[in-house]
């Protein structure tokens, strides 16, 4: 049985370790940028990075005694602009039924303007901020929470955490506010933290408190796993491009969805935290040395990479259930011919197709360039109509078949083109590990996407997602 608690005391124990990604990775600029909540939004609106609105910012006691609160909006968050670990995030959900100096809390507590003056009073002295420095504050809109995680969420709104290195997601989690957290999304506060399968965007184990695997949300029957990410690569395409512009290399990007603006980034930390590695039951170490070194050049290629390394874990669910393997619609295979002559090629997964076809010149570099040249050889019927094709199949198989040991069929298809007559040899095709033999069809494909259509009856292994 899996030791939970052993497992989480290593993976903490990962700490000491990752700061020799963190110091030599990341630049002065970049952790000025991230220790900056209003600097960071300023950069990233600057590059086109959606982030939550500013409303105002209060730099010091006369700007705060000056303060027209009258020109705050019913709902809105307070931050301190270098708050560490969520401390000091005050969200207001409503302004109270009839009054204009009050507001309501996530557990239906009243704030009042004295409340926030008091709260700012302890923002300037830097309660919250790294180091207890002195700070300012600032007010910024509420997003709106998206309908689909209204049934996970206690009044705030959840967001995602993605771990970006060298241009590369490595990790990600779903964070869920609770009564516990007061309606924020921080773990540390109570929050849900959820894995996330980098490869399709789906939840996978969910923790809470110190580490605890829970399976539903506390107190219903709503299962945590299998939630699907809207948006998801497009949150991961942001996560990259914030690194990117950021000059950190090693980075925690906090990414929430708008119901009506879709992803929009709420800060980035140079510091992220390590639950997440609890809610993936991966260590970061590990993935953090598969990517050092890796030269990604675009946003698309680091996605692509950190796709294909750290998913699959929904893909291992399902196999593990149906007995097959998941592919995608296009996949690298393998074609292995005669002498053990193997060529990889691109092939188009394609379940309408009946059977597999490869292209003419794929078959001579296989070693059939001789049943090639024997098939030229055999004449073609001058005519015939849709219910002749069997009988004239089985003739020709008798007739033709037994002439060359490589020839294994003879087929027919009718179109509007006319009659057409194609060979089929016998090969091996190596798709996700596994060998499957097969008999396929030789045709031109010299002017279509993909030299090789692998066809249904070759599928019996595999469940398609569309999706890849």
């Amino acid at each position: 049985m899996f030791d939970f608690f052993k497992q989480s005391n290593r993976l903490l124990g990962m700490n000491a370790r990752n700061l020799e990604y963190i110091r030599p990775h990341n630049r002065k600029r970049g952790m000025e940028m991230a220790d900056s909540k209003l600097l960071c939004k300023r950069v990233l609106k600057k590059n086109s990075l959606a982030a939550p609105a500013l409303i105002a910012k209060i730099k010091n006691r006369e700007e705060l005694e000056a303060f027209d609160w009258n020109t705050l909006p019913d709902s809105f968050a307070l931050k301190p602009n270098r708050g560490f670990g969520g401390e000091g995030i005050l969200v207001v959900y409503a302004r109270k039924k009839g009054r204009l100096d009050a507001w309501v809390k996530a557990d239906g507590a009243i704030i009042t303007v004295e409340d926030l003056h008091a709260h700012i009073s302890n923002i300037f002295d830097g309660s919250f901020s790294l180091a207890n420095s002195p700070d300012i504050a600032f007010f910024e809109e509420r997003l709106k929470l998206l309908k689909l995680f209204k049934p996970y969420s206690f009044k705030g709104i959840p967001d995602i955490r993605v771990i970006v290195f060298n241009r590369v997601p490595v990790m990600a989690m779903l964070r869920l506010p609770t009564r516990a957290s007061d309606g924020k999304a921080n773990l540390q506060q109570g929050a849900i933290g959820v894995g996330i399968d980098l490869a399709t965007g789906t939840t996978t184990t969910a923790i809470i408190g110190k580490g605890h695997i829970i399976e539903y949300i506390p107190g219903t029957r709503l299962v945590l796993s299998g939630i699907k990410i809207p948006y998801w690569k497009e949150i991961l395409r942001m996560s990259v491009e914030a690194q990117t512009i950021s000059g950190l290399g090693f980075l925690g990007a906090d990414i929430s969805i708008d119901r009506d603006r879709g992803p929009v980034i709420l800060e980035l930390n140079a510091r992220p935290g390590l639950s997440i590695q609890l809610a993936n039951l991966a260590g970061l170490k590990d993935r953090l040395k598969r990517v050092s070194g890796l030269k990604i050049k675009t946003t698309e290629r680091g996605m692509r990479v950190g796709m294909n390394l750290f998913g699959g874990e929904i893909e291992e669910e399902i196999e593990e259930l149906s007995g097959k393997r998941v592919i995608g619609s296009t996949e690298k295979i393998k074609l292995i011919g005669k002498d053990g002559k193997e060529i990889e090629v691109e092939a188009k997964i394609d379940t309408g197709a009946d059977s597999t076809s490869i292209d003419t010149e794929l078959a001579k570099e296989l070693g059939f360039g001789d049943v090639l040249k024997f098939f030229e050889t055999i004449p073609k019927p001058l005519s015939t109509n849709r219910e002749e094709l069997r009988v004239l199949s089985d003739e020709y198989d008798a007739k033709y078949r037994s002439a060359h040991s490589d020839l294994q069929a003879i087929t027919f298809t009718y179109s509007a083109n006319g009659l057409s007559m194609r060979p089929k040899i016998e090969i091996s095709l190596l798709i996700d590990s596994l060998t499957i033999p097969a008999r396929v069809t030789v045709v031109d494909r010299a002017s279509l996407e993909y030299p090789v259509i692998i066809g249904r009856k070759n599928l019996q292994k595999f469940l398609v997602d569309v999706s890849k």
